[in-house]
């Protein structure tokens, strides 16, 4: 069995699942199914995740183990959440200020100490708002 994309490798327009099949008595539908917002995220934002839920959505504890900064644990984690078409929960306008620059810097670290790449810097970046 294949791992099932949620992306057109040519266009990165969502696919949609056509038939479904059982794999006991063989029975098969046929139609247009949504894969659902999960199958939206990369095969990179899907390993992040699995990372958070085994430690417990401890971000401290994903960021020891990914080896990232809490606050760009905290933006990699809110690119998932905006990836889904989902609202982050939002502070005052004066944290979420405090916390954009937080974050900004963060990044910068990491990519300084070289914990991630230039492109991972440049894309959890352009998701900070501003």
């Amino acid at each position: 069995m294949h791992h099932v994309i949620g992306q057109c490798p040519i266009c990165n327009d969502e696919l949609a699942v056509t038939r479904l099949q059982c794999s006991t008595c063989g029975t098969t539908l046929d139609g247009r199914f949504s894969l659902g917002s999960w199958y939206t995220l990369s095969d990179e934002q899907l390993s992040f995740l699995n990372c958070f839920i085994r430690n417990q959505g401890k971000i401290t504890w994903v960021a020891e183990e990914v080896g990232q900064s809490y606050p760009t644990v905290r933006a990699r984690l809110n690119e998932i959440i905006l990836t889904l078409g989902l609202a982050p929960r939002s502070d005052s306008p004066d944290d979420e200020r405090r916390r954009a620059t937080e974050q900004r810097q963060a990044i910068l670290n990491d990519l300084a100490a070289g914990s991630i790449s230039a492109e991972e810097a440049a894309r959890l970046l352009q998701n900070i708002p501003d």
